[in-house]
C-alpha cells in the first residue's frame, strides 16, 4: 500500500472574495481587516491567508461565498465614456455598458475618454493580469488619424519608436491607410500600454492624433459590434488566447448570448410580436386554452368576424371566419367542440348537415370573397350563399 498525498490548491483569501464578486481585491482586503470575513467559523483579519475554496468554508458577514462562472466578454467601447467601472466627475462609464454582464466584470486596460474600440472585460484577475503584463507584449492595433500628411519617413520614426518624456517606445507596426484633406489615415501596432501612448506619439513628432479607435486587443477584434454593445468571447478566441498568452487557465465555453429585443422609435410604428400574427400553418389550430366558448379571441368585450384567412387573422378575430360556423360541423356543435381536445376532422367523412347562416367554410360549402360574410342578406336567409370549388 502507498500513501497517496493530496495537495490543496490555496489561494489568498482576498483573492477569493475577488473571485466571488464579492469586491475588488483592495476592497477585499479591507473587508478582511474590519473583521466581516469569518473561514470555517473563525473570523480572520491577517492579510495573506491562504485558503482553499473547496475545502474551507468562507463567510461574508455571514453569508458563504461561492465562485462566479469565469466570463470573458469584447465590449465596442464608444467615444465619450471612461474604461473605469465608476467615475468621480459623473461621466458615462463602462459599467452602464455592461450592466448587463452576469458576474462583476472589470476592463482590462483603458481606452481614453476620447478613443473607441474594442475593449476586453472578465472577472478572472489571472486573465486580465496576463494580458496587461509588460512582458507579454500583447498587441493592440489602432487605426489613427493625424493631422498634416505624413511621409514614409515619418512613418518609419514611429516603426524604430518614439523619445517620450518616460523613454523611448518600443518598435511598432504602422502601416498608410490613406490620405483625406491634408490628414493622414494608417493603421498602428503596438505592444506597450502606457497612458496615452499614442496620442503622445503624435504630439512627439508633430503630427497631431485626431481621430484614435483600436481595431483588435490580442487578436481579438470589435467587428460586428455596434458602439456600446458587448459579446462574448468564443470558444476559439479562447483557445488562441491560452496558446499565446497562456490564459485563460481552464477553457470554458461561453453561455448562450440573447439579443436585446427591438425597441421601436418615437416615429416607427411598434411591431406585433409572431406569436400575435397567427403564425400557424394552414388548417392548424390554436390551442382552446386561449379562446373562449364558441371560438371567441382572447380579447376582452365583442369578438369580431372576418379578419381573413385563418393563417393571418389575429387573435381576437373568431375561428370562423367566413360566416359564425366551424368548419365541418352545425351551428349547434361549434361551442361544445370548442373544448374538445381532438382537433377537427378534414374532408367529408363524418360531415354534419351545414346550419342556417349566411355562408362560411361549413361542410362543402365555401365563400368566396365577401358572398358569406355577416350581414350579407337578412338574418337566416340561406339563400344568399355561394357555391364554391366541390360545387
Amino acid at each position: 500500500m502507498y500513501a497517496i498525498k493530496l495537495t490543496m490548491a490555496t489561494v489568498r483569501l482576498q483573492k477569493v472574495l475577488a473571485r466571488a464578486g464579492i469586491a475588488s481585491r483592495r476592497a477585499a482586503e479591507e473587508l478582511i481587516t474590519a473583521g466581516h470575513v469569518r473561514v470555517d467559523g473563525r473570523v480572520v483579519t491577517e492579510l495573506g491567508t491562504k485558503v482553499d475554496p473547496r475545502v474551507n468554508r468562507v463567510e461574508v458577514d455571514g453569508h458563504r461565498v461561492v465562485a462566479e462562472s469565469l466570463v470573458y466578454v469584447a465590449l465596442h467601447k464608444p467615444r465619450g465614456v471612461v474604461s473605469t467601472m465608476h467615475d468621480p466627475e459623473g461621466r458615462p462609464s463602462v459599467r452602464d455598458l455592461l450592466a448587463d454582464v452576469p458576474g462583476r466584470v472589470y476592463p482590462i486596460g483603458r481606452l481614453d475618454f476620447a478613443t473607441s474600440g474594442v475593449l476586453l472585460a472578465t472577472n478572472d484577475g489571472d486573465f486580465a493580469e496576463a494580458l496587461m503584463h509588460p512582458r507579454k507584449a500583447v498587441p493592440k492595433t489602432y487605426v489613427v488619424k493625424v493631422d498634416g500628411e505624413m511621409k514614409p519617413e515619418d512613418l518609419d520614426r514611429w516603426r524604430r519608436g518614439v523619445d517620450l518624456e518616460d523613454g523611448k517606445t518600443l518598435p511598432a507596426k504602422a502601416k498608410l491607410l490613406r490620405y483625406e484633406a491634408g490628414k493622414t489615415w494608417f493603421e498602428l501596432t503596438i505592444t506597450e500600454g502606457r497612458n496615452q501612448q499614442v496620442r503622445r506619439m503624435g504630439i512627439a513628432t508633430d503630427f497631431r492624433v485626431m481621430r484614435l479607435s483600436r481595431l483588435s486587443f490580442a487578436g481579438v477584434t470589435g467587428e460586428g459590434l455596434r458602439p456600446g454593445q458587448w459579446r462574448y468571447l468564443t470558444y476559439d478566441e479562447l483557445t488562441a488566447l491560452k496558446k499565446e498568452h497562456g490564459v485563460p487557465k481552464r477553457l470554458v465555453h461561453p453561455p448562450l448570448q440573447v439579443k436585446a429585443a427591438h425597441r421601436p422609435k418615437a416615429n416607427e410604428p411598434s411591431r406585433r410580436p409572431r406569436e400575435s400574427r397567427g403564425t400557424a400553418s394552414r388548417g392548424s389550430r390554436r390551442p382552446h386554452e386561449a379562446r373562449g366558448a364558441g371560438g371567441e379571441g382572447r380579447t376582452q368585450g365583442h369578438p369580431r368576424y372576418g379578419g381573413g384567412s385563418p393563417v393571418r387573422r389575429d387573435l381576437d378575430v373568431r375561428s370562423d371566419w367566413g360566416g359564425g360556423v366551424s368548419r365541418g360541423s352545425s351551428g349547434d356543435r361549434d361551442a361544445d367542440r370548442t373544448h374538445s381536445s381532438k382537433p377537427p376532422r378534414r374532408g367529408n367523412q363524418g360531415a354534419q348537415p351545414r346550419g342556417d347562416v349566411g355562408g362560411g367554410r361549413s361542410g362543402r360549402t365555401r365563400t368566396t370573397g365577401t358572398g358569406g360574410g355577416i350581414g350579407a342578406s337578412g338574418e337566416g336567409d340561406a339563400s344568399y350563399r355561394v357555391r364554391g370549388r366541390r360545387g
